[in-house]
């Protein structure tokens, strides 16, 4: 936009705020009190209108821009509030303009430069937690929905905001949590595919035999329901303990959380314990053996 256009728009704003003020003088309004409220009329009424224009108009129109390019509710949130934070800040910029609020604006403008300065030092983690916000929504490491893991911590993400996320933890404890630190460390997501593996090692004794009590593990994985057979269920001797030995058990769920991972590996290790029950294969405990020798003192010494 050019000078001349520019300068045009403040006249036509300047009259529409002389026409309220006129008006109001009209009705006995003194004048200096006329030409305040009569900006504050024109300022409110502006951003009414940009507000009901905006509600009307642009929302469908970033609903419908979002489902072109087929992007889901993780991606659209942060998208809808830039949008809505742009549009608010247009529309009462306008408002300030029709009001002639002109000089207010440049006041307001460059005491905003000032300000953002020394805000910019003081909210440095501010700011660091809002660009690992920007780079979590175009990475994408986990989702709204996702079981996630990091630093000793493990739940499932309720929200993701530009500064914060919010993990609900499985003992219902909500956690927010800094961005930064969901960015800086190492964070595991079990469920970022479509499948999530289960391990469990079986201990039985020396004297058991290995091969039956390989094949009870995978006839137990094979006959669970909501465990794959493809990937099939596998089983590997990995060790040979002080008071076992280790049959470390393979499978596989599909559509994995929390809730599935518990229940499906506790009814398999049950299911297969007691299958070992009935086989007579045991599942020893640890035991230890001592041997030397003990002095008593001589008055602990019976004669």
């Amino acid at each position: 936009m050019g000078p001349a256009p520019l300068q045009a728009g403040l006249n036509n704003a300047t009259r529409t705020d002389r026409f309220v003020a006129s008006f109001l003088q009209e009705l006995g309004v003194p004048e200096s009190l006329a030409v305040t409220i009569g900006a504050a009329i024109v300022f409110l009424v502006v951003l009414g209108v940009a507000y009901i224009a905006g509600k009307a108009l642009l929302i469908p129109l970033t609903n419908r821009l979002l489902d072109s390019k087929g992007l889901d509710e993780h991606a659209r949130r942060p998208l809808r509030k830039i949008v809505g934070a742009t549009f608010g800040f247009g529309a009462i910029a306008v408002a300030f303009g029709f009001a002639g609020y002109g000089n207010f604006l440049q006041s307001l403008a460059t005491v905003a430069a000032a300000a953002t300065l020394a805000i910019g030092f003081a909210m440095q983690n501010v700011i660091a937690n809002f660009v690992a916000g920007i780079f979590i929504y175009a990475d994408q490491p986990f989702r709204i929905g996702h079981w996630i893991e990091w630093d000793g911590n493990s739940g499932i993400v309720e929200d993701i905001s530009f500064r914060v996320s919010r993990v609900r933890t499985f003992d219902n404890e909500l956690l927010t949590v800094p961005n930064s630190h969901l960015t800086d460390g190492v964070i595991k997501n079990p469920v970022a595919n479509e499948t999530l593996r289960l391990q469990f090692t079986f201990g039985i004794s020396y004297d058991d035999d290995v091969e039956e009590a390989t094949d009870i593990i995978i006839d137990e994985a094979e006959r669970h329901p909501n465990i794959l057979t493809d990937p099939a269920p596998s089983v590997r001797l990995t060790e040979l303990a002080d008071s076992y030995v280790g049959l470390r058990s393979r499978i596989w769920i599909e559509n994995p959380s929390r809730a599935d991972f518990v229940k499906t590996r506790s009814e398999y290790v049950t299911e297969v314990k007691s299958r070992f029950d009935d086989a007579g294969i045991t599942i020893p405990f640890p035991q230890r053996e001592l041997s030397g020798e003990v002095e008593l003192p001589p008055e602990h010494v019976r004669e």
